[in-house]
């Protein structure tokens, strides 16, 4: 029986060819879209799944209440660690203190290359499960030891055993190689870490004991630990909550601190906050894909319904002889259903070769490196069931309408499918372009909304700005050296040092105090360091009062603030004033406008500027416009390696860092805007399927109205306007869905857009113009034929 259907099944393919081609055609597209979000998602649902103990190691953070708002943040006090060790030790298996993951400088020999790597406890390896391929987890004991990632060590080393062998970093800590860990894997939040070397190496290189008299006011570090098997994460969180706020002196418990349990598994897809509770992250976009991913393989299912249906006619003299024979009813059932799985057979073989096509352009759009595994037994058999299932959904209503007919009427010819029967077709047309236009007034809201971000004013030039991070000790204390040998080149127009780069904004601090400060508002302010020349060199804007300068020595203890701070302190003239911060008076000397330093997509954080050469940790080069970069370039690059041999010579565009703060959204909509093509492909050839069924039922139809002197515009006009005015309906149906989901969308964003009619206007009319060039081939080509041919049968 299996056999016979299947038999049947392949005719009914040969013998409707166009059919075919169009069903498999839009099936494999929807398929392969389904794949490709499939494995997008899944690539996210694995993220730091390579460590071994995933669930039960955290980042220990903690929320503090600024003017009301409860702020989170991942940086803690150094010696927090210790005092859960003191505290909790039975609570946690592993604590490690950490720094922040940068880029640092691995010497060895003549061999100097910059690398990203992180300062962390000896049991570190052991939480992180990595993968040692020389030496041992346990090579971080010694304080002057380090640990190479394997792409490190072969870029460091070459062929050569890299175990126990000396190297300097950042030229001035020497240390021992004693392991080689395999790299961490794409998908995890530790992927390109270079290297591992010992919290204790750092503590005593920096000093922190020396530079801090307040170590718990201090949150500039990392936490991380492991969970004892069985403890509740959630249960211990409730239990450290104050272990910090126990410690703090008066004026710091006011800030309310609540130390708390990230769980790893929440660190990619739950990482945003709003007044300490989880508002979102990238598991609003893992929704929102899978959402995509269903409803364009939905479409592709739709495409095959309509088009099945419609040839009911066609069908239905086949199904009245079969139930006249003594076919029942369920046996036409299976007949329809092998007749689907086998298109849908076809249509996944195809989607398999787009999607190893296409896999490579999505990677690269993605940032993934995903990809097909075929060897995985796994994969096939939920290929097996995906394929089942879409034969399932696309054949359903099919061969539930085609097995319905009644067998005395079709042989009687006495059936018509009626107007009525065309409802449901009509219907899903009109689902197909209300997903569609969804898509497209989604995909215009993302590009606007980055757009709108980018050309935000950011109260500085980046054109032609470069940062140098100082990575090792050589270049302190040569700074008016440096600049006038940088100046002198004719490259450098100025040169200044500042203790984060312009797009970022580092430390913030609070104990500020001023005249008619209220006692409930609470003074934290961004805190950036600056050399005399900074102002020059970024192109801030004073608006009030000067920049710093060499001719006042007294700028030492002067300050600079943005216009947010100027606002927050309530002073409408605030040059002049006096700040102190922690009890030491700052003069307020000028006010700048505010300069985007962290996120655009949120308000200017008010933040102070001081002068202090001690706290550098960037050097700001603006190129001479006069000269291309490239030759700019060329010509301060020897006067680096002039004050810093050892190191190679590392610079970035402030441009391009700034840019990267759009890459998530860009990324976000250049997938959108791909699947929203993609989408409507899949409309537009079950349009086309439709619009040559019908076109072919209206043939003599149009041979009669051609010989009573119908136009050709005519002929086109008539039989464009249904399909038109489907897509005039699926407008109306998607603009109050589409304005709610991009609305709320919006709503993440505190710098953003308003939604625009025009953007509706816009969607609405791209989608008629394309529906009607998709008509327009059959109304033409039917406009256009012989009606001799058409009605010599008459």
């Amino acid at each position: 029986m299996l056999r016979n259907y299947l038999t049947v099944a392949w005719r009914n393919l040969m013998k409707s060819k166009a059919f075919s081609i169009i069903n498999i055609a839009g099936l494999s597209v929807g398929m392969a879209v389904a794949m490709l979000i499939g494995m997008w998602i899944w690539d996210e649902l694995s993220f730091n799944k390579n460590h071994d103990n995933y669930d039960r190691i955290v980042k220990v953070m903690q929320h503090q209440t600024f003017n009301g708002d409860k702020g989170t943040q991942s940086s803690v006090p150094y010696v927090l660690g210790e005092q859960l060790r003191k505290e909790y030790s039975g609570d946690f298996k592993y604590i490690s203190m950490a720094s922040w993951i940068g880029e640092h400088v691995l010497a060895t020999g003549e061999k100097k290359l910059t690398k990203s790597g992180i300062f962390m406890e000896p049991q570190t390896p052991d939480m992180l499960s990595l993968k040692m391929i020389k030496g041992s987890r346990a090579g971080l004991e010694n304080t002057n030891s380090i640990i190479l990632s394997a792409s490190a060590a072969k870029a460091v080393f070459g062929d050569e055993e890299p175990v126990n062998k000396m190297m300097k970093l950042d030229n001035k800590l020497n240390v021992k190689v004693t392991g080689v860990y395999e790299d961490i894997p794409y998908n995890a939040d530790f992927k390109g870490l270079s290297f591992i070397a010992p919290w204790q190496l750092y503590i005593d290189d920096q000093k922190w004991d020396e530079k801090t008299t307040n170590p718990w006011k201090n949150n500039s570090f990392q936490l991380f630990a492991q969970v004892s098997d069985n403890v509740d994460i959630e249960q211990l969180s409730d239990k450290i909550k104050d272990v910090k706020l126990r410690q703090v002196h008066a004026e710091e418990a006011v800030y309310k601190p609540e130390v708390f349990l990230h769980p790893m598994k929440k660190w990619h897809l739950f990482s945003e906050w709003k007044n300490g509770i989880y508002s979102g992250g990238q598991i609003q976009f893992v929704w929102m894909f899978g959402i995509i991913g269903l409803f364009v393989l939905l479409l592709a299912c739709i495409n095959f319904m309509n088009l099945s249906t419609a040839r009911s006619e066609k069908r239905s003299k086949e199904v009245g002889i079969r139930k006249a024979i003594g076919s029942l009813r369920k046996q036409l059932i299976y007949q329809f259903y092998c007749e689907s799985l086998l298109i849908v057979a076809f249509a996944f073989l195809l989607s398999l070769a787009l999607v190893e096509i296409s896999l490579p352009y999505f990677n690269m759009m993605s940032d993934k490196q995903i990809q097909v595994p075929f060897s995985n037994p796994v994969f096939w058999s939920l290929c097996l069931c995906f394929m089942f299932i879409t034969g399932i959904v696309a054949g359903s209503y099919p061969a539930l309408y085609l097995s319905s007919f009644k067998p005395v009427k079709v042989l009687k010819g006495t059936f018509k499918a009626g107007r009525l029967a065309a409802l449901p077709r009509k219907a899903m047309v009109v689902l197909q372009f209300t997903v569609s236009i969804v898509l497209i007034i989604g995909t215009i809201t993302v590009f606007r909304q980055i757009n709108f971000a980018r050309n935000r004013p950011t109260g500085y030039s980046r054109e032609g700005l470069i940062a140098v991070s100082i990575n090792t000790p050589e270049l302190y204390g040569h700074y008016d050296a440096l600049r006038k040998d940088l100046l002198e080149t004719g490259a450098v127009a100025e040169m200044s040092q500042s203790s984060n780069p312009a797009t970022e904004l580092w430390a913030i601090n609070n104990g500020f105090e001023w005249e008619g400060k209220r006692n409930d508002v609470q003074g934290n302010f961004g805190n950036v360091s600056v050399s005399h020349e900074y102002g020059k060199t970024v192109g801030w804007q004073i608006i009030d009062g000067r920049d710093f300068s060499r001719d006042f020595s007294t700028d030492t203890s002067a300050m600079i603030v943005n216009e947010a701070a100027a606002a927050f302190m309530g002073m409408k003239k605030p040059v002049g004033q006096i700040v102190k911060a922690s009890g030491t008076p700052y003069k307020i000397i000028g006010v700048v406008k505010d300069m985007v330093m962290e996120s655009p997509y949120t308000p200017v954080f008010r933040t102070m500027f001081f002068l202090d050469y001690g706290w550098a940790n960037y050097i700001n080069v603006k190129l001479n416009a006069s000269l291309g970069p490239k030759e700019a370039i060329a010509k301060i690059e020897p006067v680096f390696r002039k004050y810093n041999p050892n190191a190679p010579f590392d610079y970035k565009f402030v441009d391009d860092q700034y840019e990267k703060k759009f890459v998530n959204e860009q990324r976000i909509g250049k997938l959108a805007s791909s699947f929203t093509i993609l989408a409507i492909l899949i409309s537009c050839l079950g349009l086309f399927g439709m619009a040559s069924f019908v076109a072919e039922q209206r043939t003599k139809e149009i041979g009669i109205r051609k010989v009573l002197g119908a136009s050709l515009f005519t002929l086109w006009q008539l039989l464009s306007k249904d399909f038109t005015l489907l897509v005039v309906i699926s407008l109306f149906v998607a603009t109050p869905i589409a304005y709610m989901l991009m609305n709320s969308w919006l709503q993440n964003y505190q710098y953003r857009l308003e939604m625009s009619w025009w953007i509706f206007a816009a969607a609405g009319l791209s989608a008629v113009l394309i529906t009607l060039l998709t008509v327009s081939y059959q109304g033409l080509k039917t406009g256009l034929s012989n009606p001799v041919k058409s009605l010599r049968s008459e």
